[in-house]
C-alpha cells in the first residue's frame, strides 16, 4: 500500500518503482467520486473543489527527507489538475511540461537519492470562474540565494552535478557539438571530480531530447537555446582553466589553454581580458585603482565564482522565461492552486552550510504544519466553548528560536561573523559555542563542528566553508567582464546583479547582503503566501535506506513519523472536527432542506433544525458561538442528499420553463400562420384583380395556349437536360474507369521501381521456394500420370472383357431365343399329332371297348368320356409352362440389355472408377448365371411335364430325343 491517511495529512510510501496507479481511469474515477480511497488524486481534487466552492486560493505543500518521494508526488498532483482544468488554449501541457526542464537545471544525484531537488519551488497554478487552467507562475528558492550553486563546481564522492551537464554531454547532436567545442562529460573537471558520471537505468541522452521537446512547448526559441547551451558549456571550459605560478609570492595567472579560449568565446569576451579577471583584483586606494595579483586559492575560488553565478543565473532566467510563457493566457480571478514543492529534510556524515539553510527551511514547514494542525485548531476550540481535551505535542520554537534570535541567534552571529574581514570558520565555531552553550537546542562539538537538534533528530554541521559561502563572493571585475561581453545572457546576468544592487556601482569593495539573510526573508515571504491559503499536507516516507522496493524498515518509518508530527495528527484528528462553518454559512448552503416551516429564521435554529432532520448523532457535532463543528463524513453525508434535491428541483424546473416555452411557441406560430395567411390571401385578391383588369374576355384560351406551350418547351428543355446529365455521368465514369486504370498501371510501376533491395532479396527466396515446389508438384504429376495410364490400361482390359461377354451374351440369347421358338413349333405340331392321334385311338379304343364290352359284359361309354379329358389338361399345363417360360426370358433378355447398355454409358461418361464398374461387371455376371441356372432347372422341368405321357409312339420318342438335343444345345 502506497498511500494512507492520517486526519487531514496523506502519507505517501516511496515504492523505490513503477506503480500502475495514475493513469487516465483513476483520474476519472476520483473525479467522479467513485472512489474514496487515499491517494494524491483525492488530496488534489479536495484542493480543486475547495477553490471553486469557497473560492478560497489552496495550497498542498508536500515534506519529507530527502528521497522520500516529493518530487514525484509534486508531479501526479500537476497532472490530476491539469486534467481537470485542461481545455485552455494547452495551457496544461505547457504546465506539466516545465517539470522536465525544472528537472534538468535543479536537480542531482545525491548519496541518498538519484533525483533530488537542490532548489525549492512553489507552482501556483491559477484557474478560470470555470474551473479551467488560465495561466502558472512558479518561484524558485535557494538557487536565488546561491548557496547550492556550490554543487556546480565541488561534488562529494558517489555524488553528481545537475542533470543537465551530463544529459548535454550525451545527447547534443553533431553541429551543436562542433559549434561549442563539446567533449564528453569525462573530460571536464566539474564532472569527473565525483567518479560519478551516470545513474543505473537512467538515459541522459534520451532526456536530453525530451527537454528540448520542453523547451519548444514553453516558447524558448531556438537561438535562445543555444545561447542557454552556450552559457552550460562556458561553465564547464571553466572548470577546467589552469593556472601556473608567475613568482616566489605564489602568484599565478591563467593558462592560455583551449579551456581558456573556449571559455571567452563562448561568454563573447576576449581570452585576455578573462585570464586577466580571473588572475587580478582591482583595489580603490583614494582615486586610483591597483591591480593585484592573485594566489592560487583566491583564483580557484574567483573562476568558481564565476561559474557558479553564471548557472544561478542562467536558472533564475529560465524560470522568468518560463513564468512570461505560463502567464500568457493568465486571468485575475483570485482562484490558485498552490503546490509546494522543497527540499527535504538531510542529515549525511558531513553536513556544510547547505544542510544548515535547508534544515533551517524545513524547521519553519514544520513550525506552519503544527501550528496549523495543533496551535490554531486547539486555540480556535478554546474559543469557540468547545468541549475538547487538549492533545500535547512538541513544538520547535524553540529550534526556530535558536536561528532567528537577535542578536544571538545563529543566523544572526553567522552574518556578524561575516562582515569581519578577518574572520575565519575557527572564529565564528568558538563564537557560536561561546553565546549558544545555554540553548537546549545548541550543541557545541570538538573543532569547529557543532550540533543543532531538529524536529527530525540531531545534526552535526561543520563550520567549514561557511563564511565563504554566506559571502557569495563574486568581485566587480567579474561582473564589468560579462556586461562587456557581446552574448546577449552575460550582458542580462550583469545588469540584473548590477540592478540588484544595494549601492552604486563605484563603490565596487561595499558589504552586500549575506546569502542566509537573503534565504531567511525569501522563506518569511513563501510563509506568508502560505498563511493565505487552506493547506493540505501530504507527507512522503522514505520506507528504507538501500533505495529498493520491497523492503520495509519499520524504525525508519517510525522516526519520520514521529517526527514529522503525524502520531500528534491521529491523536487530534480522533477526537477533533475537521470540518467547521459558520451557522450563516451552513443555514444558507443547507436551510432549504428543512421540511418544517415553523422554525425559526437566525441561522443556529435553521442549523440545529438541519442536523436534527437527518439524525446526526450529537457526538458527530458541537456547536460554537460562530460555528458549527463536525466530524469526519458528516459534511459529506448533508452534500450528497443536497445534491439530490436540488437534482430534483432543477427537474421541475426544467419541466415546467420546457412546458412554459412550448406553450409560447405554439402561441406564437398560430399568430404567425394567421398574419401569413391573411397576407397571402390579400395578396392574391390583389392579383387576380389586377390579372383580370389587364386581360380582355378571349385571354383564358390565350393563357392556355401559353401555358401549353410553356409546358413543351419546359419538358423538351428537361430531356435535353436529362440526356446531358446521363451523357456526363456515362463519360464521367469511362473517364474514372481509365484514371482508375491508368493509377493502377502507375502503381504497379513505381512499385516496380520502388523495389528495394532487400524486397528483391526477398522475392529471389520466394521464387527459388517456388522452384523447388514446383519441382516436387512436377514429380507429383508424373507419377499421377503413370499411374493414369496403367488405369486407362486395366479399363482397356475390363472394356475388352465387357465386350466380349456382351457378345457371348447376345449370342447365347439369340441361341436360346431360337432354341424355344424352334420349341414352340414343336409343341405346337405335336399338339395337333396328338389330337389326330387322340381320335384314332378312341376309335380303335371304341372298337376294342365294344368287344371287349361284349366279351366282357362292360359298358362301353365309361372310358371314351374319361380320356380325352385327361389328356387335353395335360397339354393344356405344358403349354402355359413353355408360355411362361418365354415370357420370362423376353424379360430378362430386356433387364440384361438394359443393364449392358447402363454399364456402357457409365463407360462412356467415366463418372466412376473402374474398379467400381469392374464390380458392376461381376455382379451383373453373376446374377446373369443365378438366372441360368435357375432358368434350366425350371426348362427341364417342363420338358419332363412334356414327356410324362400315358403311351409313348415312336414318333414321341423321336421327338423327345430331338427336345433334349435341343435343350442341351440352348442351355
Amino acid at each position: 500500500m502506497i498511500y494512507s491517511k492520517a486526519g487531514p495529512v496523506l502519507i505517501a510510501v516511496n515504492p523505490f518503482k513503477d506503480v500502475q496507479i495514475y493513469g487516465k481511469d483513476f483520474v476519472t474515477s476520483y473525479g467522479l467520486k467513485a472512489t474514496d480511497s487515499p491517494h494524491i488524486f483525492a488530496i488534489a481534487d479536495a484542493a480543486y473543489n475547495e477553490m471553486i466552492n469557497d473560492g478560497v486560493n489552496q495550497s498542498i505543500i508536500i515534506s519529507g527527507e530527502s528521497g522520500a518521494g516529493k518530487t514525484e508526488t509534486a508531479k501526479f498532483a500537476m497532472q490530476y489538475l491539469a486534467a481537470l482544468g485542461g481545455g485552455n488554449g494547452g495551457i496544461e501541457h505547457e504546465v506539466l511540461q516545465t517539470n522536465c526542464i525544472l528537472e534538468a537545471f535543479g536537480n542531482a544525484k545525491t548519496s541518498r537519492n538519484d533525483n533530488s531537488s537542490r532548489f525549492g519551488k512553489l507552482f501556483e497554478i491559477h484557474f478560470t470562474a470555470l474551473g479551467k487552467i488560465s495561466g502558472a507562475k512558479i518561484q524558485t528558492y535557494v538557487f536565488n540565494v546561491s548557496f547550492e550553486q556550490s554543487r556546480v563546481v565541488q561534488l562529494a564522492t558517489g555524488e553528481r552535478s545537475y542533470h543537465i551537464f551530463y544529459q548535454l554531454c550525451a545527447g547534443a547532436p553533431p553541429a551543436l557539438r562542433e559549434k561549442l567545442n563539446l567533449k564528453m562529460a569525462n573530460e571536464y573537471s566539474y564532472l569527473f571530480q565525483s567518479d560519478c558520471l551516470v545513474i543505473d537505468g537512467v538515459d541522459d541522452a534520451q532526456k536530453f531530447h525530451k527537454l528540448m521537446e520542453a523547451l519548444d512547448v514553453v516558447q524558448i526559441c531556438k537561438e535562445e537555446q543555444e545561447q542557454v547551451f552556450a552559457m552550460l558549456a562556458a561553465v564547464l571550459w571553466l572548470g577546467n582553466i589552469s593556472y601556473q605560478v608567475i613568482d616566489n609570492e605564489n602568484h599565478i595567472e591563467a593558462s592560455a589553454d583551449e579551456a581558456l579560449t573556449t571559455a571567452a568565446r563562448l561568454v563573447g569576451c576576449a581570452p585576455h581580458e578573462l585570464m586577466q579577471a580571473l588572475s587580478t583584483h582591482r583595489i580603490r586606494v583614494g582615486k586610483d585603482i591597483i591591480a593585484k595579483k592573485l594566489t592560487l586559492q583566491q583564483a580557484i575560488d574567483t573562476r568558481d565564482a564565476l561559474a557558479k553565478f553564471i548557472y544561478a543565473s542562467l536558472f533564475d532566467w529560465l524560470v522568468e522565461q518560463i513564468n512570461k510563457s505560463l502567464e500568457a493566457g493568465k486571468q485575475c480571478t483570485g482562484r490558485s492552486i498552490s503546490i509546494l514543492d522543497i527540499f527535504g529534510f538531510e542529515s549525511f556524515k558531513k553536513n556544510s552550510f547547505e544542510q544548515f539553510c535547508i534544515n533551517y527551511a524545513n524547521e519553519r514547514l514544520q513550525q506552519h504544519f503544527k501550528r496549523h494542525l495543533f496551535k490554531l485548531e486547539q486555540e480556535e476550540y478554546e474559543l469557540e466553548g468547545i468541549d475538547w481535551t487538549k492533545v500535547d505535542f512538541e513544538d520547535n520554537q524553540k529550534c526556530l528560536d535558536l536561528f532567528e534570535k537577535k542578536p544571538l541567534g545563529l543566523l544572526s552571529l553567522l552574518d556578524e561573523e561575516s562582515n569581519f574581514p578577518n574572520a575565519t570558520d575557527l572564529t565564528l565555531s568558538n563564537k557560536l559555542k561561546q553565546h549558544l552553550h545555554a540553548n537546549s537546542c545548541f550543541k557545541g562539538d570538538r573543532g569547529m563542528a557543532f550540533s543543532v537538534r531538529h524536529f527530525s533528530g540531531e545534526v552535526l554541521y561543520d563550520t567549514k566553508g561557511f563564511l565563504e559561502k554566506n559571502r557569495d563572493p563574486l568581485n566587480s571585475e567579474l561582473v564589468q567582464l560579462l556586461s562587456s561581453c557581446t552574448g546577449q545572457l552575460p550582458q542580462f546576468f550583469a545588469s540584473k546583479m548590477l540592478n540588484q544592487s544595494l549601492k552604486p556601482a563605484t563603490s565596487l569593495d561595499a558589504p552586500k547582503q549575506s546569502v542566509s539573510t537573503k534565504f531567511k526573508g525569501q522563506l518569511f515571504k513563501l510563509m506568508h503566501q502560505l498563511e493565505n491559503t487552506t493547506p493540505h499536507f501530504i507527507h512522503c516516507i522514505k520506507p528504507n535506506r538501500k533505495k529498493l522496493p520491497g523492503i520495509y524498515e519499520e524504525d525508519l518509518v517510525l522516526q519520520q513519523l514521529r517526527c514529522c508530527g503525524v502520531l500528534e495528527v491521529v491523536r487530534i484528528s480522533r477526537s477533533g472536527y475537521p470540518t467547521r462553518i459558520t451557522h450563516a454559512e451552513f443555514a444558507e448552503r443547507y436551510g432549504f432542506l428543512l421540511l418544517e416551516t415553523n422554525v425559526s429564521k437566525d441561522p443556529l435554529s435553521i442549523s440545529v433544525a438541519v442536523l436534527k432532520q437527518f439524525n446526526v448523532l450529537p457526538e458527530m457535532y458541537q456547536i460554537g458561538y460562530t460555528k458549527l463543528y463536525l466530524r469526519t463524513g458528516q459534511i459529506g453525508t448533508l452534500e450528497d442528499k443536497r445534491k439530490r434535491v436540488l437534482r430534483g428541483v432543477i427537474e421541475v424546473q426544467k419541466c415546467l420553463r420546457g412546458h412554459r416555452a412550448r406553450r409560447l411557441f405554439h402561441e406564437l406560430k398560430k399568430g404567425a400562420r394567421n398574419i401569413q395567411s391573411s397576407i397571402c390571401s390579400e395578396n392574391i385578391q390583389r392579383t387576380d384583380a389586377i390579372e383580370a383588369n389587364r386581360f380582355p374576355p378571349f385571354a383564358p384560351q390565350f393563357v392556355d395556349e401559353q401555358l401549353t406551350a410553356v409546358i413543351y418547351l419546359q419538358s423538351v428543355i428537361r430531356g435535353w437536360l436529362a440526356r446531358r446529365h446521363f451523357n456526363n455521368m456515362h463519360n464521367f465514369k469511362q473517364l474514372k474507369y481509365e484514371s482508375k486504370k491508368s493509377k493502377r498501371k502507375d502503381i504497379l510501376h513505381e512499385q516496380q521501381i520502388q523495389v528495394m533491395p532487400s524486397v528483391m532479396a526477398e522475392l529471389q527466396q520466394r521464387v527459388l521456394k517456388a522452384e523447388a515446389t514446383l519441382e516436387k508438384k512436377e514429380q507429383e504429376n508424373a507419377t499421377l500420370q503413370e499411374q493414369l495410364q496403367q488405369y486407362e490400361a486395366r479399363w482397356l482390359e475390363y472394356e475388352a472383357k465387357m465386350k466380349s461377354m456382351e457378345e457371348m451374351w447376345q449370342k447365347q440369347m439369340a441361341s436360346l431365343q431360337t432354341s424355344l421358338a424352334a420349341a414352340r413349333k414343336s409343341l405346337a405340331a405335336d399338339s395337333n399329332a396328338d389330337q389326330l392321334g387322340r381320335v384314332d385311338v378312341a376309335s380303335h379304343c371304341c372298337y376294342d371297348s365294344e368287344d371287349k364290352v361284349c366279351m366282357e359284359s362292360r359298358t362301353p361309354g365309361e372310358n371314351n368320356s374319361a380320356m380325352p379329358d385327361v389328356v387335353e389338361g395335360r397339354e393344356n399345363g405344358s403349354l402355359n409352362a413353355a408360355g411362361n417360360l418365354l415370357k420370362e426370358f423376353e424379360q430378362r433378355k430386356q433387364t440384361f440389355d438394359d443393364d449392358a447398355k447402363s454399364l456402357i454409358e457409365i463407360r462412356t461418361a467415366q463418372s466412376t472408377s473402374n474398379v467400381k464398374l469392374y464390380d458392376e461387371l461381376r455382379r451383373l455376371k453373376h446374377r446373369f448365371e443365378t438366372w441360368k441356372k435357375d432358368y434350366k432347372m425350371r426348362l427341364k422341368e417342363a420338358k419332363a411335364r412334356l414327356h410324362n405321357k400315358p403311351r409313348h409312339t415312336e414318333s414321341d420318342k423321336a421327338r423327345r430325343k430331338w427336345w433334349g438335343k435341343l435343350g442341351a444345345k440352348a442351355l
